[in-house]
């Protein structure tokens, strides 16, 4: 692997070795803390103690690994699982105060604490599951600092335990040089967690910074820099806008999803929303109770003039957000794998509603090209699950309507439609409201940056206020209106 990082058109920077990282920190008069490991033997403080100086910064490193032994420590977890955020947090919490109460201030006052965990669980032996797990740090910059936390979660990718585990003490060394030394620029430190290490080896897809060193660190923002370094696929945020772990949300729950570029969210979204999933809930195999409605957004929708415009992403995650819905930000282009994603969690029966014009791009081999099985093994993948299509129709120029029935595909893939027309994997929603559909988020969102008037009126409810309030896609708020 090459020893140099890429930082701009000109500019490099050596990445320091493992050994350097954690030789860094032994020297560290200062630094001193526990590591608690669970899982995958102790594979970070391994890094340490080979370095050298390590009695400057261990002052304890542990093993719990009997389930007996872990809950007489860290007490029982109410779901009574060890691979976990709780788990996690648990084993921070109870190591720091452990340190606080043991070394004494008065005889350390320089001393910085810190507590390094992880709770993880590697391939088993009939190689089924790849593995995941948990790792956190929690930790002080200063004697008389309050503690911050930085939390993650990893999936591993390789398929050989041994292999994993020292991927793993990869980024813990990673983990807790950066929170030391590059606690001040979070999006360096995300990235170099992956010193060392290849994609193929890890996937980090949920973190989460947190304390005061992290206040102004918007946890959205740092899960869109994960996607888009490619360190996973997928990042979901709950409606009160923190970061969720996608298998939490989704797992063995019937999914309806919506993709848009809900630049700016609106009614037509909002009817589509809620007349699909009338529709899906009185489906066979659809229960109401383990339903979990999707809204997702593409990277290819994130982008600006070929970069991704992060205040952009925020709007719109916000509105959704404000609106009670759980948002998906992906790098599926494709529905196909949007789909073989949602399959990793669940068996359940799963929903698409899209519009007239996503459904004609799913019909366009050009999008396919790179698969060896071309547009019949997205199919495959696509249909062959238990999925079904609802359909909101879109209205032309001169009034008429386009649904399932009469819309126009290649002629090379008519009978391929046909056949799945046929079988029920699409199906119109027919109780749409006919007024939203000259409803359009283009349009929408030129009024607002022209400052015209009456896009209020195509919104949902709350919206155009917070739209107004916060200033969102350009709009001047009304104390500047005013104030002009």
């Amino acid at each position: 692997m090459e020893d140099i990082r890429y930082k701009g058109d000109s500019e490099f920077e050596n990445i320091p070795s493992l050994k350097d990282k954690a030789l860094r920190i032994n020297l560290n008069k200062d630094i001193y803390g526990t590591f608690a490991e669970i899982g995958a033997g102790q594979e970070t403080v391994r890094q340490f103690f080979r370095a050298g100086g390590a009695s400057g910064t261990i002052a304890k490193t542990m093993s719990a690994y009997d389930k007996d032994f872990s809950d007489a420590i860290y007490g029982i977890e109410d779901d009574k699982r060890y691979v976990t955020e709780a788990r996690l947090r648990k084993m921070l919490n109870h190591e720091v105060d452990l340190i606080e109460q043991r070394i004494v201030r008065e005889k350390h006052p320089n001393k910085i604490f810190f507590a390094y965990a992880n709770t993880v669980a590697t391939i088993d032996f009939a190689k089924k599951y790849k593995g995941h797990g948990w790792v956190g740090i929690k930790y002080q910059v200063a004697p008389d600092r309050e503690y911050n936390d930085i939390i993650l979660h990893i999936r591993f990718k390789e398929n050989d335990a041994r292999l994993q585990q020292e991927t793993l003490g990869k980024l813990g060394t990673n983990l807790i040089y950066g929170a030391f030394y590059k606690y001040n620029q979070p999006r360096k430190l995300l990235r170099y967690l992956y010193d060392h290490l290849d994609k193929d080896q890890l996937e980090i897809d949920t973190i989460n910074f947190s304390g005061p060193i992290y206040e102004n660190v918007d946890n959205r923002l740092m899960s869109l820099q994960l996607v888009k370094n490619g360190m996973t696929d997928a990042v979901m945020f709950a409606p009160d806008g923190n970061n969720v772990l996608p298998a939490r949300v989704l797992y063995k729950k019937n999914i309806l999803a919506l993709r848009g570029s809900f630049r700016p969210v609106t009614k037509v979204n909002m009817d589509m929303f809620e007349k699909s999933y009338e529709m899906f809930i009185k489906e066979n195999k659809v229960d109401k109770e383990k339903t979990q409605v999707i809204f997702e957004i593409t990277l290819s929708n994130l982008r600006a003039e070929g970069e991704i415009d992060e205040q952009d992403f925020m709007d719109r995650a916000r509105l959704l957000c404000s609106l009670g819905q759980t948002v998906l930000i992906s790098n599926f282009q494709e529905f196909y794998r949007l789909v073989e994603y949602f399959s990793q969690y669940t068996k359940s029966r799963m929903g698409l509603a899209m519009g007239v014009n996503n459904l004609v791009d799913i019909f366009d081999e050009k999008y396919y090209r790179h698969l060896s099985g071309g547009i019949l093994e997205a199919f495959g993948k696509l249909f062959y699950k238990d999925l079904r299509v609802y359909l909101y129709p879109m209205q032309n120029d001169d009034g008429s309507i386009t649904n399932s029935e009469n819309l126009k595909v290649h002629p090379r893939m008519k009978e391929l439609y046909k056949f799945f027309k046929y079988n029920g994997k699409v199906v119109d929603i027919a109780d749409f409201n006919s007024s939203n559909l000259s409803v359009f988020s283009r349009k929408v969102l030129k009024m607002i940056v022209n400052g015209d008037d009456g896009w209020e009126n195509m919104l949902p409810e709350g919206v155009a206020k917070l739209i107004k309030e916060k200033s969102l896609f350009g709009c001047e708020s009304e104390e500047v209106m005013h104030k002009n």
